[in-house]
């Protein structure tokens, strides 16, 4: 028996359905590949949309924070970031310190409610305080009295903690701006599903420090996209030669 003759019986032994069944896959995977990456360009176009309309929420004139007939309808999608103001008096023996690292280093975020005249409470971010002050006897020049009005950003509650970090109100120790634990850890009521972080104006002592929110929005999507296209091209490829395979 020659070395042809075997070579030829091999491949006879080989099912026909073979190669399009591989063809078959290939093609599947351009199919799921190129989806993919449309669905990565259209979030690309959403995320492009909402960080223009945030910035022009940032830049805009800022407006009355929303009231407490106003808050079913209070949403991250429309209303995060946008530059408000709210006048009240801050009631500072409720005021809780949220760790924060930020460009002045580790410390805390100070948040203290804010009574309003209708007697809704909001809780401001009032700024930052590095953690060699974080009692309040360090910095009691800040903690202002009486009715004053505050403008800054409207952010939306951060339930839960931070990365690997529970918030534990039992002990007083705050990894996220949770706005109904902490609510709920104050005895305070009739709050704002929001929070506030006041602006850059100067404040007594100098501390607070406010206007350090940092507005940064992830977008790989493009990348993510190209990376999903190249996937396609290559199975198209793949499905190319084995197609011309079955041809030759």
């Amino acid at each position: 028996m020659t070395i042809d003759r075997l070579q030829g019986e091999a491949e006879s032994s080989i099912s026909p359905s073979r190669p399009r069944l591989v063809l078959m896959g290939a093609m599947l995977l351009v199919a799921v590949f190129v989806a993919l990456g449309t669905w990565q360009v259209q979030r690309l176009i959403w995320k492009l949309d909402l960080i223009a309309r945030v910035e022009a929420r940032i830049q805009a004139q800022a407006v009355s924070a929303p009231s407490r007939a106003q808050w079913d309808a209070v949403g991250a999608e429309k209303d995060e970031y946008r530059r408000v103001t709210v006048t009240g008096v801050f009631v500072h023996d409720k005021t809780v310190l949220v760790q924060a690292v930020t460009e002045r280093g580790a410390g805390f975020w100070v948040l203290t409610p804010m009574r309003r005249q209708d007697m809704s409470t909001v809780l401001i971010n009032r700024g930052f305080v590095p953690s060699d002050r974080r009692d309040a006897s360090e910095r009691a020049q800040g903690n202002i009295a009486g009715n004053i009005e505050v403008t800054g950003l409207m952010r939306m509650s951060e339930p839960g903690g931070a990365f690997l970090r529970s918030n534990d109100p039992a002990n007083d120790r705050w990894f996220s701006r949770d706005v109904a634990a902490i609510a709920a850890s104050k005895g305070l009521d009739d709050v704002a599903p929001y929070f506030i972080d006041a602006d850059a104006t100067p404040v007594p002592g100098g501390l607070p420090i406010g206007g350090l929110t940092v507005v940064r929005f992830r977008n790989n999507h493009l990348v993510y996209a190209l990376t999903w296209y190249a996937l396609a091209m290559m199975s198209a490829s793949g499905a190319f030669l084995v197609y011309r395979r079955r041809l030759a």
